[in-house]
């Protein structure tokens, strides 16, 4: 028989979470499609006014540009959503941008694309597609992490028994994808570790079998956390 469970999720920590993934830093893109420059350029951003800087950002830099069309996801569920032609025919640039980024499933990320019009019409069709293109290439190109929910697990020990299970905390947390945080000393040694919620129970036994069940380790809470694809 699986021995009773010491630990239990946090209680406001919905079942089977699952959250939009996101791009680390900036990458930027230049495509030219029959001589009109398409620069994309990709960001993380936290919120909304943050997104609006970097727009205000690219278009004081390209001042030169005729259009620079934004599409942006912000929220841990991607649940703030704008776009923006800047002036080419509507629905032609920053509609498809924005499909782009929710077909990928991405949030905190705002891109721009930049047009130099290069003298040739490209029709509704051909701005459609080059929009859409420039904003999945600059995306092919970004880093894009991961984002899930990790569990905050705390085990006090003393100062004798803390080298010994931080070595075996570690190695766990290295198997697990956990990330195993700095120690804090002071009467005691507090090893932190943020895990999967899945991986809970295995830890519980882990330090259980190290302290032959000595020591309990506390759930603190959860938080989100950003995992390097």
């Amino acid at each position: 028989m699986d021995p009773t469970p010491r630990l239990e999720l946090p209680a406001d920590l919905p079942a089977d979470l699952v959250l939009p993934s996101t791009v680390e830093g900036t990458a930027v893109h230049e495509l030219v499609i029959k001589k009109s420059r398409f620069i994309a350029r990709a960001t993380h951003v936290e919120s909304v006014e943050e997104a609006d800087a970097v727009v205000a950002a690219v278009r004081k830099e390209l001042w030169d540009a005729r259009h620079s069309c934004v599409a942006l996801v912000v929220g841990q569920r991607a649940d703030r959503q704008r776009s923006s032609d800047d002036g080419e025919p509507s629905g032609t640039a920053g509609v498809p941008m924005l499909e782009v980024l929710r077909h990928r499933g991405l949030t905190d990320v705002v891109v721009v694309v930049t047009r130099y019009f290069g003298g040739v019409l490209l029709g509704a069709g051909g701005l459609v597609r080059a929009y859409s293109s420039s904003v999945s290439e600059v995306l092919d190109r970004a880093t894009v992490v991961a984002r899930e929910p990790r569990v905050e697990v705390v085990l006090e020990t003393d100062h004798a028994s803390a080298g010994r299970l931080e070595n075996v905390l570690r190695e766990w947390c290295h198997v697990h994808r956990a990330v195993f945080a700095t120690p804090a000393y002071g009467t005691g040694v507090e090893l932190a570790v943020l895990l999967r919620p899945r991986d809970l129970a295995s830890y519980d036994q882990l330090v259980a079998s190290e302290t032959a069940g000595g020591a309990v380790p506390v759930v603190r809470g959860w938080q989100v956390s950003d995992i390097p694809a």
